[in-house]
């Protein structure tokens, strides 16, 4: 690698600003994107108490133009598309999700393809890999399952992360390009923020901190750290292994009662609001007539399911992850420090 340079999407984000630290400390030149250049002062000084930012630039692009993409790629042989919508909630039209999601990724890809990138990663999700199956699976899923669109409970960023993926992968497979191609799949993302702002995936976190709840609903969810996530990315595109990678971002499934009894057990009395029981089923079903969270996830309730991405450990070398518990205990930190619980 003797151009190393490359090119993160979306760099403001909780996910994308790690990612930039792991690949500027790794000697990589990082060009990031940002929809507005309002943005650019705050994100360098973030990742500057992080890493050396000398190597740092920016330019302004977004998904739902062709603007600015020709440049962003232009003398980058690696690109990690990172750029996605992530609402807590589903929006009314659920195009809003699904359109800068899968034509987003679409139009970057054609720009790096016209640009002779040589390796892109693509940040999916394990909801493109887990969602609308059957309760009743007993079965872990795998890097070689996908989500079933016509299923039970897929919300609308689940079909985002779904069809962007399956949109990337039919380019990359049509393309004559010869560009190496790989997904990384996080699950729930959590662990420590690099300043005070934080991705949707952290207010899970903050409302088990700030008492929304007073019990929790019996759901389980797989869970992974940021660093660990950032880490991966940056192994997928120096990996010897064939294109077309799947790389499941998982480290334990856990809970949604041991999620909150981890934050009891690591944050002591600052998490005294965070709930220990767990709620009927009914409660939460009624819970979710007036509550657009909790009504996006009931389908979820009940459902036991376990993750092996021994194939994304192997291939990647990722032997080890950083634990569930130390995620959610330094997410939970990272929140009180900047009191914004």
């Amino acid at each position: 690698m003797t151009n190393k340079r490359v090119l993160i999407t979306g760099i403001s984000g909780f996910i994308a600003g790690h990612t930039a630290v792991a690949f500027l400390n790794a000697g990589y030149e990082v060009r990031g994107t940002v929809r507005s250049l309002n943005k650019i002062d705050k994100t360098k000084e973030t990742l500057a108490n992080h890493a050396d930012c000398s190597k740092l630039e920016f330019v302004e692009a977004d998904l739902m133009s062709d603007d600015g993409w020709d440049v962003a790629v232009k003398g980058c042989p690696y690109v990690v598309h990172m750029a996605s919508p992530f609402p807590l909630n589903s929006p009314k039209n659920e195009d809003d999700i699904i359109r800068p999601a899968v034509d987003g990724t679409l139009r970057i890809l054609k720009a790096a393809t016209q640009n002779g990138v040589e390796r892109f990663v693509q940040t999916s999700s394990t909801v493109a890999v887990t969602a609308g199956h059957s309760h009743g699976r007993v079965d872990a899923f795998t890097e070689d399952d996908w989500t079933n669109l016509d299923g039970a409970g897929v919300t609308a960023y689940v079909k985002s992360k779904t069809l962007a993926e399956r949109a990337a992968r039919d380019f990359v497979s049509n393309s004559k390009s010869g560009m190496h191609f790989s997904t990384v799949n996080p699950s729930l993302v959590l662990g420590p923020m690099l300043g005070a702002d934080f991705g949707a995936s952290l207010e899970i976190v903050q409302m088990f901190l700030s008492g929304k709840y007073p019990a929790t609903p019996k759901i389980m969810f797989p869970v992974v750290d940021v660093r660990d996530v950032a880490k991966m990315h940056l192994l997928a595109i120096e990996t010897n292994a064939q294109s077309g990678g799947r790389y499941l971002a998982v480290s334990d499934t856990i809970s949604m009662n041991d999620f909150s009894k981890c934050l009891k057990t690591g944050l002591g009395d600052k998490a005294r609001k965070a709930p220990t029981r767990e709620m009927p089923n009914w409660f939460f079903k009624l819970i979710s007539l007036f509550d657009k969270s909790a009504k996006d996830i009931i389908s979820e309730l009940g459902r036991v399911y376990t993750v092996d991405n021994s194939k994304t450990r192997k291939t990647l070398k990722m032997n080890e992850f950083i634990s569930a518990n130390d995620a959610i205990v330094a997410a939970g930190k990272s929140l009180v420090d900047n009191k914004l619980v």
